[in-house]
């Protein structure tokens, strides 16, 4: 299963010197209480706010998530 990686989107904004203030005004936010929501895991990314943030960092999409592996236990 796909999950968004916070702390990797976190770590590229930081990276590329952008501000929670930066982010906010780009997904229409009033204040940067609404992207941190979305930072922090408070709230869920649409695929349309995932996909203006990857091009605001210079990433692919593919690149925010990270592939959770489940271990089937032997019986």
């Amino acid at each position: 299963m796909k999950k968004v990686d916070l702390v990797k989107i976190k770590a590229h904004r930081k990276a590329n010197d952008l501000s929670l203030d930066d982010m906010s005004k780009l997904l229409g936010y009033e204040s940067p209480n609404g992207y941190y929501y979305l930072e922090t895991g408070r709230g869920k990314f649409t695929a349309e706010a995932l996909a203006k943030v990857a091009d605001k960092l210079g990433v692919s999409i593919e690149e925010l998530f990270f592939v959770e592996e489940i271990t089937e236990m032997a019986n």
